[in-house]
């Protein structure tokens, strides 16, 4: 396959990402899906008049690896999100948010020599839960996970030069274990010395997590992580389900269904009929006896559809 690029201009039309594409899925209109916002953008089409489609991606990543082009679709879309209109009525809230995580981490304390892990908000709000995947690891976890970056890489918010450097710096030349999916995939360009790997892949790897998943069990991967690293991580998980014989969200490409689809309007608000739907049609013919998620955030969606037990991948280590 060849490099992965930003030139919308190499879009043949062939339709392979429609396929995966969970907005395509929701909107059925050629408009919504990677392949729709290439070729407009080949038409000249600018942001402003592709703000509906750019609002709905979620950003899975799932176009990526299915791009014979080598086109980086996600990247186009995190682009492109960087010139929407900051009057668009939720762009207050997500300022906000944004602010909040950036303020957290100008007091946050310079990490300790080591390895680290990153765990994103939805982990942080649940401390029981971070700490024991702290202690699972055996990583040192930093008070500054950048936050505020993640979720301006995922808006197309403003990232000061500053606050990018002093929190690579910080960073650079680790052993990384990274919660956020999105911000594993942008740390894979700007911290090429870094060793990375996702947190799901990171706790499933430990003895004492994997001997405890079972063939009944469905295991959510989380998607942006895995598509980020696509080549890599089929086999990992190819490994997975052989030694373990659980089910993953994984079509007949191996291209990870996300849980929640989430759209920048959605972001701040609570979960979406569309992310309900989503897992209802995850689970459509499948009877597992309990769900396994990567991501906390995508425990709220299965627990609205089923009444099986939802656990967070560390929770399978408890004692």
């Amino acid at each position: 396959m060849a490099a992965p690029s930003l030139d919308h201009a190499r879009c043949s039309g062939c339709s392979l990402c429609r396929l995966v594409c969970p907005m395509w899925r929701q909107h059925r209109d050629p408009r919504f899906s990677p392949e729709g916002l290439a070729k407009a953008r080949q038409c000249g089409a600018t942001a402003a008049e592709l703000t509906a489609p750019l609002e709905a991606c979620s950003l899975c990543g799932a176009c990526d690896p299915v791009c014979p082009e080598g086109i980086d679709l996600s990247a186009m879309v995190m682009e492109l999100r960087q010139h929407l209109s900051p009057a668009l009525p939720y762009r207050q809230a997500l300022d906000a948010l944004q602010a909040k995580f950036a303020l957290a981490a100008a007091a946050a304390e310079a990490p300790a020599a080591g390895a680290l892990f990153l765990p994103g908000p939805a982990l942080r709000a649940h401390p029981v839960l971070l700490a024991r995947v702290r202690a699972l690891l055996g990583y040192a976890c930093a008070t500054d996970d950048g936050a505020d970056i993640a979720l301006a890489l995922e808006t197309g918010g403003e990232i000061a030069p500053a606050r990018r450097r002093r929190f690579l710096d910080r960073l650079d030349g680790r052993t990384l274990a990274v919660g956020d999916g999105l911000l594993l995939r942008q740390l894979r360009h700007w911290l090429p010395g870094a060793r990375l790997q996702s947190l799901g892949a990171a706790l499933a790897s430990l003895m004492p997590i994997r001997r405890r998943i079972a063939s009944t069990d469905f295991y959510v991967i989380e998607p942006r992580a895995y598509h980020a690293d696509y080549e890599r991580l089929v086999a990992y998980y190819d490994r997975l389900q052989a030694e373990t014989g659980c089910a993953l969200n994984l079509d007949l490409q191996r291209i990870a269904l996300p849980a929640l689809t989430p759209a920048l309007p959605r972001i701040t608000g609570p979960l979406a009929d569309a992310d309900v739907a989503q897992a209802r049609w995850m689970l459509q013919g499948r009877t597992p006896h309990r769900i396994v998620v990567e991501s906390l955030a995508d425990r709220a969606p299965f627990e609205r559809v089923c009444d099986i037990p939802v656990l967070h991948l560390a929770e399978l280590a408890q004692d």
